[in-house]
């Protein structure tokens, strides 16, 4: 083989293996490892707290607003700030993940609602049809290949606990390649890591190995 013959051949490689690489984002692709996962952080656009946020004496009165501002953003920094801890990329089975949790900052940062409720009806209400409709209509700034996101729908101070749909995306075509509805129980003292605590727990049953 002449040098030439063998530059084209090495070009062909790279060029294939990039394709495949691109192309791995079905389920086989998530199981078998050989899918790249990129972490989108946590979505807040759903989330009801259930239960008054004044039972928590550091937190006092808090708006919508500030749970906005303040508490979504720490509690999605907590992943980057606290990587050994929150550690995605043990959970998914692989030696690292990348990070583009711009995408769920752009996504939380416009959301105009009341996050607050009294009603227990409100804690869990997405299905897997919604979760894909979320997907399907959501902006992932450019970004492709695998994803994963928590669709955070409800916070209860009374179940002391919080629900999230964890959702392995598709970005390319913004389809579910898996998800599943999940709890975490809530511990820990002060409003923030209370819940950070439940976020944890979360985290740690988004293992796709151990759902059906």
């Amino acid at each position: 083989m002449n040098r030439l013959n063998k530059l084209g051949w090495l070009i062909a490689v790279v060029i294939f293996l990039s394709t495949k690489s691109v192309s791995a984002q079905t389920k086989e692709d998530l199981k078998g490892g050989s899918a790249d996962i990129t972490w989108l952080g946590m979505d807040f656009s759903q989330t009801k707290f259930i239960g008054s946020a004044t039972q928590f004496k550091d937190a006092g009165e808090i708006t919508s607003a500030e749970f906005r501002d303040k508490y979504t953003v720490g509690w999605n920094q907590l992943f980057i700030n606290e990587q050994k801890k929150y550690d995605v990329a043990k959970v998914v089975h692989r030696s690292e993940v990348k990070y583009a949790m711009n995408v769920t900052e752009k996504a939380n940062s416009t959301i105009k609602k009341d996050f607050f409720s009294n009603d227990p009806n409100e804690y869990q209400t997405l299905t897997a049809e919604k979760v894909a409709e979320l997907v399907k209509k959501y902006d992932y700034q450019g970004k492709k290949g695998m994803g994963l996101i928590f669709f955070i729908e409800g916070m209860s101070k009374g179940k002391d606990q919080a629900s999230a749909w964890a959702a392995y995306v598709n970005m390319d075509n913004k389809t579910v390649i898996m998800s599943k509805q999940l709890t975490g129980k809530a511990g820990g003292f002060g409003f923030k890591n209370y819940w950070a605590k439940a976020f944890y727990n979360i985290l740690k049953d988004a293992d796709y190995k151990d759902w059906d």
